[in-house]
């Protein structure tokens, strides 16, 4: 068992690989964010979609396919490897893409168009509702291989024993953000232009073809990437801890938990020695060593389903104080999720023009404003806010994780306060001063929809507090084998902010549409009050904000022993077995 003499003979080809890893992203993006960035217009125009219909369907995708991330990494770590994975869910996305792109090409796969008098708009078939669900299904595929695992197996392509491997490294992360900046530019702008203004098939097809090269530059650098093999999912330590405790549930507690308990820790750990907490006291039974425990010839329990290590329970710690933080950022996720899909429908219902000209604003392309707050506000805050913060507080983030996630939560409720003034301002105009008629959803305001760019660009900066913060903290709680894991949790939580989204539409349209004052959410948002409804999700984010601030104050970070998580990382990076 050698591994050190191993470890030369992997060829790594870092900067040969990238070319064809960055052309994989890029185009995968584009694929992706062009094909999605725009389906609730699709949903509602070429399928003839009501509005809440359009928008639970586009919630329940976007929660289905972040939630599918926790099968991908753990088939990715447990069977297949992250090449394998990316190659099938590649191959999955372009498929899915091109089943989207069909219903808008092919005219007996959607239904036809709504009588321009204003009558009846058929809704579609059934056949053509499980053709559509088809390749919505395998783009759920697809995002479940791909997004917990392109960033993982681009890093592995860098040695992070070299200098020139770990500046590699960075490299690649830097051109991974770039290329995710450059495609959701190009998607909110380009792409839906040609899908709204020109046509959806071509729209479609644009953003499919790009998937296609990125399956082709993905296979084609094949002889030349480094691939780590599947070591096993860390998940089923954490079943294990839980299972042992349960076992020796009547045993007593140890008076000194942190000298009597059984704590064997391999030499080959990559994770950081943890020091003893007194939370959860319930799972350090697993560690206790009973005459019936057998240990192997390294020192090590003969059967971890009876016998674990305190190290090993310290780490289920670690994932058990994360979770109150993780729901307080689902909460968190409804108010962001509501900004990429009803403002849709006021920018429809808005004054769309250009300045003077008479081009019109796709209602889609409003969605860049969110990410531009987010993009123009991290490298401010990291260059310049958090040096001056530094020197008073004396932190190495300027502020804790949680004190930075927090002002993002108050963040988005000052947004959706703002959100709901904007939309009462909206419908006044509509009333008072209409600019056209939209025979499906009503009169058009004369309110510039530039006005929905404060809320947009705020929810921006929100994310670039809450959701970084939320990342990194995932980043650094979890232990260094549970990287993965974290990874998914961040697309798990997004998965439940969606579903909870939906569901508190559904529950406030079946609610008020009986009430004396009207349905809050209408197809013709004039006759509604959706400044209602962004009220009714700020009053959840306070609730949510004062949840939180309890869980901060009852939380506790991670504490190393006589290892540091610095040294942790370095023996993650280190330690990869590979195929080459």
């Amino acid at each position: 068992m050698d591994t050190a003499n191993d470890e030369p003979k992997v060829n790594y080809r870092g900067i040969k690989a990238m070319p064809f890893v960055i052309g994989n992203e890029t185009f995968e993006k584009l694929g992706t964010t062009g094909s999605l960035m725009n389906i609730l217009v699709y949903l509602t125009t070429v399928f003839n979609m009501k509005s809440i219909t359009a928008t639970n369907l586009v919630n329940i995708f976007s929660g289905t396919s972040n939630f599918a991330t926790l099968i991908g990494a753990f088939v990715s770590d447990t069977y297949f490897g992250r090449y394998k994975t990316l190659g099938f869910a590649s191959v999955a996305s372009f498929l899915g893409m091109i089943l989207l792109t069909l219903t808008a090409a092919v005219s007996t796969l959607h239904p036809p168009a709504c009588e321009s008098s204003g009558g009846t708009c058929p809704g579609p078939t059934p056949w053509q509702m499980a053709f559509l669900l088809s390749g919505l299904g395998l783009l759920v595929v697809g995002a479940a291989g791909i997004r917990p695992c392109n960033l993982a197996f681009g890093a592995d392509q860098f040695n992070p024993e070299t200098e020139s491997g770990k500046r590699g490294i960075s490299s690649f992360f830097n051109w991974y953000f770039f290329t995710f900046t450059f495609a959701m530019v190009v998607s909110l702008t380009v792409i839906v232009y040609v899908q709204s203004d020109v046509s959806w098939a071509w729209g479609l097809a644009i953003p499919a073809f790009m998937m296609f090269l990125s399956c082709v530059a993905f296979f084609i650098g094949s002889r030349i990437y480094v691939k780590v093999k599947p070591e096993g999912s860390p998940i089923t330590g954490v079943i294990q801890v839980i299972v042992a405790a349960f076992r020796k549930r009547q045993l007593k507690q140890p008076e000194q938990p942190w000298i009597s308990l059984f704590n064997h820790i391999p030499k080959s750990s990559i994770n950081s020695k943890l020091s003893y907490s007194d939370q959860f006291r319930f799972l350090n039974k697993a560690a206790i060593l009973t005459p019936e425990d057998k240990l192997s010839l390294d020192g090590s329990s003969a059967n971890p389903w009876k016998l674990c290590s305190l190290q090993k329970v310290e780490e289920i710690k670690c994932l058990i104080r994360v979770v109150p933080i993780w729901a307080a950022g689902i909460i968190y996720g409804v108010a962001t999720t509501q900004l990429q899909t009803y403002v849709v429908f006021q920018a429809l219902q808005s004054n769309r023009r250009l300045g003077n000209t008479s081009f019109n604003i796709p209602a889609a392309s409003f969605g860049i404003f969110t990410m531009l707050g987010l993009t123009i506000w991290i490298p401010i805050y990291d260059r310049i806010i958090v040096p001056l913060l530094r020197r008073y507080t004396k932190k190495d983030g300027g502020i804790t994780l949680l004190q930075k996630m927090g002002i993002g939560m108050v963040l988005a409720i000052v947004t959706m306060i703002i959100s709901a003034i904007v939309e009462d301002r909206r419908k006044a105009f509509a009333r008072s001063n209409p600019i056209g008629l939209d025979s499906r959803r009503g009169a058009i305001s004369s309110l510039s929809t530039m006005w929905l760019i404060p809320q947009l660009t705020l929810i921006g900066l929100s994310e670039a507090f809450t959701v970084v913060g939320l990342i990194e903290f995932y980043y650094k709680q979890f232990p260094e084998n549970m990287r993965s894991i974290a990874g998914s949790f961040n697309f798990i939580g997004l998965a439940l902010s969606s579903y909870l989204s939906s569901l508190l539409i559904s529950v406030v349209h079946k609610i008020t549409e009986r009430a004396p004052l009207g349905d809050w959410l209408p197809q013709d948002l004039n006759k509604g009050k959706l400044d209602y409804f962004y009220y009714l999700v700020a009053a959840l984010q306070v609730v949510n904000f004062l949840y939180f601030i309890v869980c901060a104050n009852w939380f506790k970070y991670k504490e190393c022993g006589s290892n540091t998580t610095e040294a942790g990382m370095e023996k993650l990076k280190s330690e990869k077995p590979v195929v080459v």
